[in-house]
């Protein structure tokens, strides 16, 4: 039986009683939100799953109301200007964090904090100087945890995150990545043009820019390897590093981070989940070949995993190098001081089995045989 509850009405209804509000903004996002939330209905989640859901989207589409009128009163948002952003993506679990957050310390630098992802809409009655109430909310929220997650990905308030929960307000993104791993958005969203959707999410970064001017974006998440293009023809001077690692590592490490985000789903079976998980992943790589293919290379700069962890300060100078980005004395300095502070590994190491996922080596090697000719990727 459907449940009312987890409904598209339901939600827009209770978003506009939230915030007293009812423009939505364009309604482009309509029919992903109705494909989420029928996603939601129809794999079976425990009550709580259901309710942790349904406030998950609830919360994102007041957001969009309090956006959509930000933007009405302020209309010279969607004048600034994002010049040369800086785009990290690559397959989940490549290292794509560890080198955000070590180009993150660079002064030429502006990336997204999680607060800011969550909440990109100015608060019409701060004063000057005084801390976003929502800012100090979540940073006592996460200085209370302690979690095994964090061996995972570790996060807190201040920590530059995925562009990802900018993505999330357009209910045509990957969402948190469990959802593409379900039907029956996770055939949707491969069909999906993300013209629309990113065209928004540059006017979130053109909001969150207008509130508060920085350097350079720099911007992360692996969901970019599915629109390439849609990057390139929105920044025509944007700089796109993608990493490339071991995909025996990659599918498993990622196969089993959503198993821990899926522990709200009834009767989940992880075995199944492994095979989903690397149809998944190399579809979208194979996406991203493809864009590139007819993109050329300008826009693009690769790095090994392995290049990444000897020598961190070496790759950093090779991407300002390539982009000819202009690298100052105290940027370096930073990142090396960083370096030393943060070697890779030290919240403690992620432990995953190939068969705990119903995958074996061959399995993966022979669905990402073009990746490893492409790109030489070591196995070792």
């Amino acid at each position: 039986m459907s449940n009312a509850l987890l409904s598209a009405e339901s939600v827009l209804a209770s978003a506009e009683k939230k915030t007293g509000l009812s423009d939505f903004g364009p309604d482009d996002f309509r029919e992903g939100l109705a494909v989420l939330m029928q996603t939601y209905d129809e794999n079976a989640f425990t009550e709580k799953g259901d309710r942790k859901n349904r406030k998950r989207v609830v919360d994102l589409l007041s957001a969009r109301l309090r956006i959509e009128k930000a933007f009405q009163l302020h209309p010279e948002i969607k004048n600034e200007k994002i010049t040369q952003p800086v785009l990290l993506t690559g397959l989940p679990r490549t290292g794509t964090s560890a080198l955000l957050n070590l180009l993150a310390v660079g002064e030429d630098a502006r990336p997204l904090k999680l607060w800011e992802g969550l909440n990109p809409e100015p608060l019409e009655d701060l004063k000057p100087g005084e801390d976003d109430p929502r800012y100090v909310a979540m940073k006592q929220f996460f200085d209370s945890m302690n979690s095994e997650f964090d061996k995972i990905h570790s996060t807190s308030a201040d920590t530059p995150e995925e562009c990802i929960h900018l993505l999330n307000h357009t209910f045509c993104d990957v969402q948190y990545g469990v959802e593409t791993m379900m039907e029956p958005y996770a055939s949707w969203f491969q069909e999906q043009d993300l013209s629309a959707s990113y065209s928004y999410y540059a006017d979130l970064l053109r909001m969150l820019q207008w509130q508060r001017p920085g350097g350079r974006w720099l911007l992360k998440t692996p969901g970019h390897l599915w629109a390439l293009d849609t990057l390139v023809d929105l920044f025509p001077d944007c700089c796109i590093v993608i990493t490339h690692r071991n995909p025996l590592e990659c599918v498993t490490s990622y196969a089993s981070m959503m198993a821990a985000m899926m522990t709200q789903r009834e009767g989940f079976d992880m075995t199944t989940l492994g095979p989903v998980v690397l149809e998944y992943l190399a579809e979208k790589m194979q996406r991203s070949l493809d864009a590139r293919d007819k993109l050329g290379e300008k826009h693009f700069f690769d790095v090994q995993f392995n290049d990444f962890v000897d020598n961190p300060i070496a790759t950093a100078e090779s991407i300002y190098k390539h982009f000819n980005l202009p690298l100052s004395e105290a940027t370096l300095s930073n990142m090396q001081a960083y370096a030393q502070e943060h070697p890779m590994g030290k919240l403690g190491k992620h432990d995953y089995k190939l068969a705990e996922f119903g995958l074996t080596e061959k399995m993966i090697l022979q669905r990402f045989d073009f990746y490893l000719k492409r790109f030489d990727v070591p196995l070792a």
